[in-house]
C-alpha cells in the first residue's frame, strides 16, 4: 500500500499595508480573511489567527510553518507581523518563513491577471511591483515569472528577481523590460501619472499570495528558526520633518505650475 502524500499545513499573514490579510492552508484547502490593518493590526491579528485556525480545525502545533510578509512596508505593520510570527512560532516550536512583500504583490498580480484572462499561465511575465512608501516615495522591485509546464496537472513555475528592492521618488522608478509587463501594487492612487506607464493592476501582498509562494520557498530552504524572523527595512526613516513636508509640498506646486499655465 502506497503512503499518501503529506498534507502540508501553513499559516500566513501580512500587515505591511493598511489591510490585514491572513490565511491558513491544509493541503489544497485554503481559509482566508481580510480585515482592517494599520493601527488595528496589532490588537486584531492574534484573535483573528486563532479564530481562523479553529475554523479550519487546525491546532497551532499542527502547522508546518508560519509564513509572514517581512517587508518592505509600514514600519509598525512589519514589527507587528514579525512579533506575532515569533511569538506563535516560539510557543508551538515552529519555523517561520519570511517573504518579501513585493514578491507577494507580483504573485497576487499574476494570479488576478490569469483569472481575468489577461495573461496565460504558461507564458513568461514580468511584474514591476510597487507599494506606497509614503513620504513621496515608492518601494519597488521587478520579478520574472518562469512557468514550468506539467503534463498531468496545472502549470506551475517560480519567480526570479529581475531588479533589486529599492525606495525612490515615483519618477525615478526604472521601467521593467520584457514581452509581457504588468505594473502592480497600491501606489497608483497616490502617484498616478508620476509612475511608469503601462498595463496596471491594483494588487496587495495578500496572505493567499504568500501561501502560493510557500511551497517553492520552503523547498529552497528559506524557512528559519523563530528567533531569526526579522522585518525587512529599506530605509530607516519613519516620517518627514515639518520642514521636509513643506519642501515637498513646494516642489509639487512648482511641478504643477507649467501644466496649470
Amino acid at each position: 500500500m502506497s503512503t499518501p502524500p503529506k498534507e502540508w499545513r501553513w499559516l500566513a499573514f501580512d500587515t505591511s499595508t493598511d489591510v490585514l490579510s491572513l490565511a491558513v492552508a491544509r493541503g489544497d484547502r485554503v481559509w482566508a480573511q481580510t480585515l482592517p490593518g494599520g493601527a488595528q493590526a496589532s490588537s486584531g491579528l492574534i484573535p483573528a489567527v486563532l479564530a481562523l485556525l479553529a475554523e479550519a480545525d487546525m491546532p497551532l502545533v499542527s502547522l508546518d510553518a508560519i509564513v509572514f510578509g517581512r517587508g518592505p512596508g509600514s514600519f509598525t505593520g512589519l514589527r507587528t507581523a514579525c512579533a506575532v510570527a515569533q511569538g506563535l512560532a516560539f510557543g508551538a516550536n515552529l519555523p517561520v518563513l519570511p517573504v518579501d512583500t513585493l514578491l507577494a504583490v507580483a504573485e497576487e498580480a499574476r494570479f488576478e491577471q490569469c483569472k481575468a484572462g489577461h495573461i496565460q499561465p504558461d507564458a513568461p511575465l514580468t511584474v514591476l511591483a510597487m507599494l506606497d512608501a509614503r513620504m513621496d516615495e515608492v518601494y519597488s522591485a521587478s520579478y520574472l515569472w518562469q512557468p514550468l509546464s506539467k503534463v498531468d496537472g496545472p502549470v506551475q513555475g517560480h519567480w526570479q528577481e529581475a531588479s533589486p528592492l529599492q525606495v525612490s521618488a515615483p519618477e525615478k522608478i526604472q521601467s521593467a523590460q520584457g514581452p509581457s509587463v504588468v505594473w502592480a501594487g497600491n501606489a497608483f492612487a497616490a502617484y498616478g501619472e508620476r509612475l511608469p506607464q503601462g498595463q496596471r493592476c491594483v494588487a496587495l501582498p495578500t496572505a493567499a499570495a504568500l501561501l502560493r509562494l510557500t511551497p517553492h520557498l520552503w523547498t529552497k530552504g528559506l524557512a528559519v528558526p523563530a528567533d531569526e524572523a526579522m522585518p525587512l527595512y529599506i530605509r530607516d526613516k519613519v516620517a518627514n520633518t515639518t520642514a521636509e513636508r513643506e519642501a515637498i509640498k513646494a516642489q509639487a506646486m512648482v511641478a504643477k505650475a507649467p501644466a496649470q499655465a
